[in-house]
């Protein structure tokens, strides 16, 4: 990202949905499952956020995953260079957040995912998109599983506990995360946000 870094986005973002849902660290921290001193820290624009923290609080704010790490941009001509864009990672999975787009009700989410081993999630809200590129996902979801290759596609229930694991080395895919207009934390009827 080139003004602000992930860490500056998400203290902004998740002390804005902490006051929003009037909760004290503890709370968040017991639902969250994370640490109080280190939700202080990253509400501080410190530590280390990982995807698995991420989605964690996500799940307990009950907000996108964007909406954590949101920046806002003006509308027009969108072009968002990999080089410029900070990963999220985690322990097998690196995502690059390219872009939240609204329409209408809906918000989709659209990350440049890549599967570099194993990676599971408790589940975190909305719906999970994924299209392979290149490589063999295998995907799990709520203890079913299949295998993906190039130019598969799978969408779940993202609240369902899942997981990925590349199979064959890594994987590049496309992610998009979809919710509700009305799950979002910059509810602004009719914006494209990362626009």
């Amino acid at each position: 990202m080139t003004d602000e870094s992930v860490r500056e986005l998400l203290a902004a973002n998740l002390r804005h949905a902490r006051t929003r849902r009037n909760l004290s660290l503890s709370e968040l921290s017991r639902l969250s499952k994370i640490g109080k001193a280190t939700l202080s820290q990253l509400e501080a624009g410190a530590g280390n956020p990982t995807i698995e923290t991420v989605f964690s609080l996500s799940r307990a704010l009950e907000v996108p995953i964007s909406d954590l790490l949101d920046q806002r941009r003006g509308n027009g001509l969108t072009v968002v260079r990999a080089a410029e864009v900070e990963a999220l990672s985690g322990e097998g999975v690196d995502l690059h957040p390219l872009r939240s787009i609204v329409t209408g009700d809906t918000v989709f989410e659209v990350y440049d995912q890549v599967v570099r081993s194993r990676q599971d999630s408790l589940g975190h809200l909305g719906t999970e998109h994924t299209i392979v590129q290149a490589g063999r996902l295998g995907v799990r979801v709520d203890g079913r599983e299949v295998e993906l290759g190039p130019g598969d596609y799978v969408g779940f229930d993202a609240l369902l506990p899942h997981g990925y694991t590349a199979l064959d080395g890594p994987v590049r895919s496309v992610l998009l995360l979809q919710y509700r207009s009305d799950q979002r934390l910059h509810s602004t009827p009719g914006c494209s946000a990362g626009s």
